[in-house]
């Protein structure tokens, strides 16, 4: 079957199986490696990809289900020539260890950013509280989305 995304601002159509989840179609039918597999389960938040601007598991979701949808991943918030703040913000404040996990932590923090440009450290800890990360960097990360807030994370880097 034939189906229409929007995925990091343009449009693309991709033969899938309408049940294949969307994980599957953008690393494999769009060659968009940065978003992982950690569970399958909706449960680690590895997967993790904005559609229409909300924080979303792509591991099980139904591809045919986000047809049209503006779907966001970790490579369309910023370029290595212009990262976006928060990608900035990870980077200096080493807050990834293995990295992992860190495209969906990021997208999550966006999404949070985009709600609330100045969120205090629980909204943060609350917006994250959905993703496992291993390594034990939790601190540096809430202090990289602290350090995103400041610098204005919304309006610097690429375009959402």
């Amino acid at each position: 079957m034939t189906i229409d995304l929007i995925v990091n601002g343009q449009h693309v159509t991709v033969d899938a199986d309408p049940t294949t989840p969307l994980l599957d179609v953008l690393r494999n039918h769009l060659d968009l490696k940065g978003t992982r597999y950690g569970c399958g389960l909706e449960q680690c938040g590895t997967c993790m990809v904005l559609i229409d601007g909300d924080p979303t598991y792509s591991c099980a979701r139904e591809t045919a289900s986000v047809a049209g949808r503006s779907i966001t991943t970790i490579e369309g918030l910023g370029t290595p020539e212009r990262p976006h703040a928060l990608q900035r913000a990870f980077l200096e404040e080493q807050a990834g260890q293995c990295g992992y996990c860190l495209s969906g932590i990021i997208i999550s923090a966006k999404a949070l950013l985009d709600r609330n440009p100045s969120p205090s450290r629980a909204d943060i800890v609350a917006a994250l509280d959905k993703h496992l990360c291993r390594c034990g960097t939790h601190t540096r990360i809430i202090a990289a989305v602290q350090k995103a807030a400041l610098m204005g994370a919304p309006l610097l880097g690429a375009p959402a």
